[in-house]
């Protein structure tokens, strides 16, 4: 199903018309549904709910994006938001260009997004900065509860044959926590990696104490 679109615009913005002609266009290929073109400087409040910065801002299906972009770029996206890989690849995205807040906004709005973070981490493609990227956004989130829903995920990455995979997991629960996620650090006291038996080691210790 075409997602739906929000763009915020100003008045004195450069680059805000042609975004308005290439959502158009989109709108008009059924590439997207129903565009809803917001002045900010009239929508003040909203603007300020949805944290827009600078324009022209863009909401599509559950992605939010600022600056100008392609029609090609928009049509990739639109495409991406009503695909189950949609939300693991905006993850990608957004964690390589170094904004985790987006992801985090994501995960608060609906825990069960998490997933993502975790089916990225078994990705060959994630890159040290984004795996550091998913440790900063648990970090952000430990304790609220809303990343539970990656442990099972996790569980599987701990039978990874590569030992940093696994380890990357074992921090990740540790930082999670529950007793999901304490019961399948348990299994890695048995790992025959020294790295991932220590994680959760002490995780473990910190979490009796």
């Amino acid at each position: 199903m075409p997602p739906h679109t929000l763009l915020f615009t100003t008045p004195g913005c450069p680059h805000c018309s042609g975004m308005k002609v290439a959502l158009t266009v989109l709108q008009q290929e059924g590439a997207i549904a129903a565009l809803e073109i917001v002045d900010a400087t009239l929508e003040v409040e909203r603007a300020r709910q949805l944290d827009v910065k600078s324009v022209p801002w863009l909401r599509i299906g559950p992605f939010e994006f600022e600056g100008q972009m392609s029609v090609g770029d928009l049509r990739t996206w639109a495409e991406r938001a009503a695909h189950p890989e949609g939300m693991k690849l905006y993850f990608f995205e957004m964690l390589k260009r170094g904004q985790r807040a987006k992801v985090e906004r994501l995960i608060r709005e609906d825990g069960q997004r998490s997933i993502a973070l975790a089916e990225l981490l078994a990705d060959p493609e994630a890159s040290m900065a984004v795996r550091i990227g998913i440790g900063a956004v648990l970090e952000e989130l430990q304790g609220s509860g809303m990343t539970a829903a990656m442990a099972p995920k996790l569980g599987e990455i701990l039978r990874d044959p590569e030992p940093r995979n696994r380890a990357d997991a074992a921090h990740f629960l540790s930082l999670i926590g529950g007793a999901q996620a304490l019961r399948l650090l348990r299994d890695c006291l048995d790992d025959p990696d020294a790295a991932v038996r220590e994680i959760a080691y002490d995780a473990l210790s910190n979490a009796a104490t």
